[in-house]
């Protein structure tokens, strides 16, 4: 779910200039479910995803953010309990918003408060659209999706097909079939605990159907 692609690069930086980052290891829990959020968070360097867990210990994942965004700003502005959690999933270098710091930046930067406001809007308008793909998109859709929102610049998503299978709700046996179809047409390269695409011309194809 990238939704800074029409954000100025690096708007977020401002957030970081003044305070020294937390380094965090690969599996680090940086917020519980259901706790209160003091802050929100920076990604500095790595990446970060977020899940829900049910009370059966079931995941399902989010997003998983990249360096450059921020996480865990929708229940610090509205004073509501976490609704799920995040993990580091590679060394990761994180600072920590509260609100001394929120108040500080939108008092010199006011265009910095509009920016934010927009942020949260269009997270409001990707969540919707994640309910009409899972509810209505068929599961070669909805993996191809995942990957191209996954990837990195060089082209690899970095995910297990249990993570896959939980972001997009699907099996992991039919995250396996489509893999394997995607893997047979030359579209992607099947690796360990990674998919690196080949032909995102393909995939983005495959997702205007």
């Amino acid at each position: 779910m990238n939704h800074e692609l029409d954000f100025p690069a690096g708007i977020w930086e401002a957030f970081a200039k003044s305070r020294p980052p937390v380094r965090c290891s690969p599996g680090y829990l940086i917020y519980l479910q259901d706790t209160s959020a003091t802050c929100f968070y920076y990604l500095k360097t790595g990446q970060v995803k977020s899940f829900l867990q049910s009370e059966d210990g079931a995941e399902r994942v989010l997003n998983v953010y990249r360096a450059g965004s921020l996480f865990g700003e929708a229940s610090f502005f509205d004073e509501l309990p976490r609704v799920s959690s995040a993990m580091a999933l590679t060394p990761c270098e994180i600072v920590p918003i509260d609100r001394e710091l929120v108040t500080q930046q939108f008092a010199q930067n006011p265009e910095l408060a509009l920016a934010m406001m927009k942020y949260l809007a269009r997270t409001v308008r990707l969540l919707s659209g994640q309910v009409d793909q899972m509810a209505f998109r068929p599961a070669r859709w909805r993996v191809a999706n995942y990957l191209l929102t996954l990837a990195d610049r060089a082209g690899t998503a970095f995910c297990t097909q249990e993570d896959i299978a939980a972001a997009v709700s699907v099996s992991r046996v039919t995250v396996s079939r489509v893999l394997g179809e995607f893997a047979r047409a030359g579209w992607v390269e099947l690796g360990y605990r990674s998919v690196r695409i080949l032909q995102s011309k393909e995939l983005h194809a495959l997702c205007k159907l």
